[in-house]
């Protein structure tokens, strides 16, 4: 859901998400990918380390992923991190 100029809520199409990842996910990969550690993540979040946590285990198990370097790897070639 997200809000629109007016404060209506909007739903977000599914559609364009990367191997069935949320927004929110997508982003904590990203950060992941730039480097982060979780306590850098959940602080730019806004968010706790465990809630962190939670996101990289969904991420790792849709990605089908066992690692951070392989969820950064996963990013790289999905153009969502630079080298």
């Amino acid at each position: 859901m997200r809000q629109s100029a007016d404060g209506e809520w909007l739903a977000v199409p599914r559609a364009g998400r990367i191997d069935g990842l949320t927004a929110r996910e997508v982003e904590v990969l990203k950060l992941v990918a730039a480097g982060l550690m979780n306590r850098q993540i959940a602080e730019r979040l806004a968010v706790s380390t465990r809630t962190v946590d939670a996101h990289l285990r969904s991420i790792y198990a849709k990605l089908g992923v066992k690692s951070r370097s392989a969820a950064t790897r996963f990013a790289v070639d999905h153009h969502l991190a630079q080298v």
